[in-house]
């Protein structure tokens, strides 16, 4: 029964969030997008219509996260499908990152992540159902430049797939995690326009040949927290046009 279904996905305001909480909804799961821009979430339930509900917050404040969630259950019931896809990224070279920079991105993309799904598992183990999907990135396959802290976290976050769905899927919570290739968003946009020399390099070795649609990360996602995928878990899936096995 889709329609029962309730998903929270982080960083749901834009991007490949937004294009995942568009599938979401169109299989009728009710989804809560959290994101810290009021601004954007609405426009995104403008778009998305009032199966979406926005919930503006700054995860970064992990003292938060248990109440936050206690009150997500209590206005809309239990969470089913966690999605934790809020991340952010610098590009500076690896001697000129500071202390600082370092924790601020590992906070971010890795300790978010674990705190959020650590309270919402909570919620999850006395019912013996859930999924989650994390979100990582080619960064996490092969080395690239000039992202060593963004690097970094996304292989934390699919050593933890791995440990979560170990620890947590003899108790029906099913564990899983994307690797995005290069999609055409806003973020990567700006990221390989101003860098000519990066754009053709990821052409190049993409066998597909073009950049992903948000929509086909969404895809499968939806197709991760499916009853088609009852059977998955533990796996880092590379959703990359071949960009991982490309020469």
């Amino acid at each position: 029964m889709e329609s029962k279904r309730t998903a929270l996905i982080t960083g749901g305001g834009s991007g490949i969030g937004l294009a995942i909480a568009d599938r979401f909804i169109k299989a009728g799961i009710r989804t809560i997008i959290i994101g810290r821009d009021a601004h954007k979430l609405a426009a995104a339930q403008q778009q998305l219509g009032e199966n979406c509900h926005p919930v503006t917050h700054d995860l970064n404040d992990l003292s938060t996260l248990p109440g936050l969630v206690r009150q997500i259950i209590t206005r809309f019931g239990p969470i089913d499908i966690l999605v934790n896809n809020a991340g952010i990224n610098m590009k500076k070279e690896f001697q000129e990152v500071s202390d600082e920079e370092f924790d601020n991105i590992l906070h971010t993309n890795v300790k978010v992540v674990f705190a959020l799904s650590r309270e919402v598992v909570k919620t999850m183990l006395p019912r013996r159902k859930g999924n989650i999907i994390n979100i990582s990135s080619m960064a996490s396959q092969y080395g690239i430049p000039k992202v060593i802290a963004y690097t970094a976290s996304k292989a934390a976050i699919e050593g933890m797939t791995r440990a979560m769905a170990v620890e947590l899927s003899p108790d029906g919570i099913l564990v899983n995690c994307i690797a995005p290739g290069f999609i055409a968003t806003d973020m990567s946009a700006k990221a390989l326009n101003s860098d000519p020399e990066r754009k053709q390099k990821v052409f190049a070795r993409t066998p597909m040949g073009r950049l992903g649609d948000p929509g086909e990360i969404g895809d499968a996602a939806l197709f991760l927290a499916s009853d088609q995928a009852s059977y998955l878990t533990g796996v880092i899936l590379p959703v990359d046009g071949g960009n991982s096995i490309g020469f």
